[in-house]
């Protein structure tokens, strides 16, 4: 399997022109659906295989689960200072770093699956209530000079939670 596929299994994250109720929906589902499709794939890994890492120089499978807790405790943020602040600087951080600490690179997975599982409900919750003007309230994102609205990071997360199950499944052998 070539690099690219590897690191992407679900193709890169472009961010869509236009926006559909039907699309917001099926993203909503994504998302609400990613902590037990996450734990499905993961609870059946030995220790060695949640250490192997999804591709060459790529994050193990046990960095990969802790990285999207961090990721998407940060995205949760993010939606709450938009909802309530006008387009707000966001606070980058360094996923890359965080993928290297302790708490990343050698604790069990299960606490952040249930940190997503927690979230994800909160996160699902908070989406849903959202008016069509609340979808286009903004954040603006330092490091890489792009305002997101929430629609656009609804989609974004969609993508990000099925690009790491990609990576799971990578190990685990999961279609």
């Amino acid at each position: 399997m070539e690099i690219e596929s590897l690191k992407f299994p679900v193709g890169r994250f472009s961010a869509p022109k236009e926006i559909t109720a039907q699309q917001l929906e099926e993203w909503v589902g994504i998302i609400e659906e990613f902590p037990a499709l996450l734990k499905t794939e993961t609870y059946k890994l030995s220790e060695e295989q949640l250490d192997t890492p999804y591709r060459p120089e790529g994050w193990t499978v046990r960095q990969v689960v802790h990285h999207c807790a961090d990721s998407h405790m940060n995205s949760f943020i993010r939606f709450k200072l938009a909802l309530t602040e006008d387009n707000p600087t966001i606070k980058p951080y360094h996923e890359d770093l965080w993928a290297e600490l302790a708490d990343a690179k050698d604790m069990p997975i299960g606490p952040s699956l249930k940190i997503l599982e927690g979230l994800h409900y909160r996160w699902v919750v908070l989406i849903k209530s959202l008016s069509a003007d609340d979808l286009q309230k903004t954040f603006f994102h330092p490091a890489n000079q792009k305002t997101m609205s929430l629609a656009t990071t609804i989609a974004l997360y969609a993508w990000h939670s099925r690009h790491h199950l990609g990576h799971v499944k990578l190990v685990s052998g999961g279609k």
